[in-house]
């Protein structure tokens, strides 16, 4: 093939790549980029509709201030707490849908029946759904009432940490109704473990505790944590967050900059979470940096 040839092949090539790429392109700018540009210049604005048009006074980090500084509270005594059930949520989702995904990926009768009931609550379960539930009170253990736990709570965990970890509590059966997808992955990632290592194993005389540190768990480490990522981003959208529903329209300024406070702590999470995978990956592999 001649040299001319090549090169068309290849801008032919990249015409058909941009071609294909080109609706999320235009997707992402115009449905993602453009609403997040507007609601970091809306911010720093106060933003006033009149009958004819919209009308912005810039007021510099005046929404900011306000947020933080002044008027504190839906950050300090709302957000907060929340932030400290999420703290609490993440380790109970994960553990749960981590045994429940080694469980489901036994050999037993019945076993297509019991995944399809983990994952119906993803395919039919809505915010709206889930917040009547807790809103009538539904989804906590009765076992725990009975018991008096939360008094037990109140009286031996930090005052800080008794009211979102009892708040927990209170929901803890919609918090496992909300594992669908975190099982799903683990189902997935414990099957790309080969059955040769297993079977090696046990020809070794490895126990199944054994087994499960040294081969299940270090092989689901990149899944754990894709979890970990999953979970962060569907906490911060659950039906009681304490910023979404006070998202109003009435000050598109200040509602604005609440949004982006929320998005940076979303994100300062999201980092954590990368952090977290790079040190524990990098100690699992031994040699790279």
């Amino acid at each position: 093939m001649s040299k001319g040839r090549r090169l068309q092949a290849s801008t032919q090539r990249k015409i058909d790549g941009t071609l294909f790429i080109a609706p999320w392109i235009f997707g992402f700018l115009a449905f993602v980029a453009f609403p997040l540009g507007y609601s970091l210049y809306m911010s720093f604005y106060q933003v006033q509709i009149t009958v004819d048009k919209v009308v912005y006074t810039f007021i510099g980090f005046r929404n900011y201030r306000e947020i933080l500084v002044l008027n504190g509270s839906l950050l300090y005594e709302e957000l907060f707490p929340f932030l400290k059930q999420a703290l609490v949520m993440i380790p109970i989702i994960l553990v749960f849908s981590l045994l429940v995904a080694i469980l489901l990926n036994l050999k037993f009768p019945g076993r297509t029946l019991f995944r399809v009931i983990f994952f119906l609550p993803v395919i039919f379960s809505s915010g709206q759904i889930v917040q009547e539930f807790i809103s009538q009170g539904e989804g906590s253990l009765s076992v725990l009432q009975s018991l008096k736990i939360d008094s037990y709570l109140q009286e031996y965990v930090p005052g800080g940490w008794a009211g979102p970890i009892t708040t927990v509590m209170n929901s803890f059966v919609l918090i496992l109704w909300y594992s669908g997808v975190q099982i799903l992955i683990f189902l997935a990632g414990r099957q790309t473990i080969s059955a040769s290592v297993y079977e090696a194993s046990r020809i070794d005389g490895s126990s199944p505790w054994n087994t499960f540190w040294k081969i299940t768990l270090p092989g689901l480490v990149p899944y754990i944590f894709l979890n970990l990522l999953y979970t962060v981003v569907d906490l911060f959208t659950f039906p009681s967050n304490p910023i979404v529903s006070k998202v109003s329209t009435a000050n598109y300024g200040s509602s604005s900059a609440l949004a982006w406070i929320y998005f940076v702590i979303i994100l300062a999470f999201v980092g954590l979470s990368l952090l977290l995978y790079s040190r524990v990956d990098r100690a699992l592999s031994g040699t790279r940096r």
